[in-house]
């Protein structure tokens, strides 16, 4: 009875087992989550961190990090956000700006623009907005790179 709920150490480790007794891997970034806005939580206004924050419950204002936002498929956002990742299950309206990665996963529903490298989106997610991807140009390839005039190629810098 009791110790047949108690999970083994390697179960702990390697992340939850469901009901069909397989294991199922951690949320990327919620061993080290710093702050947790839970279901039923209504906030307002502007948050800054670094690290990991779980918001779970309506948020409306915006968010700055250089850390990872995960958003559970119960929240609603309307916010501006600004982060270096972003994992998304919940609602979002609004613009968002991210350095890594944004990874959508079902039932996620998104309405606004979205500036990221790296996207990734499971079937069932609604995106309605626009998306840009572009890599980071670091200032060491801009010296090799030629610049393509209408007369050709002119070296930069070199």
């Amino acid at each position: 009875m009791w110790g047949q709920d108690r999970k083994t150490d390697e179960q702990l480790n390697e992340g939850e087992v469901n009901a069909e007794g397989t294991t199922e891997k951690p949320v990327q970034g919620t061993e080290d989550i710093s702050a947790f806005v839970g279901k039923g939580v209504e906030f307002k206004g502007t948050i800054s961190y670094s690290g990991t924050v779980r918001i779970d419950g309506y948020l409306d204002g915006e968010i700055h990090t250089d850390g990872v936002l995960l958003i559970g498929e119960d929240a609603v956002l309307q916010a501006k956000i600004t982060a270096g990742t972003v994992v998304c299950k919940g609602k979002i309206t609004g613009d968002i700006v991210v350095k890594e990665q944004v990874k959508l996963r079902a039932p996620a529903v998104v309405n606004g623009s979205v500036k990221t490298p790296l996207l990734s989106m499971e079937d069932g997610v609604l995106f309605n907005g626009n998306l840009e991807m572009a890599q980071p140009v670091s200032q060491t390839s801009l010296h090799s790179v030629g610049m393509i005039t209408p007369t050709g190629v002119k070296r930069v810098n070199g």
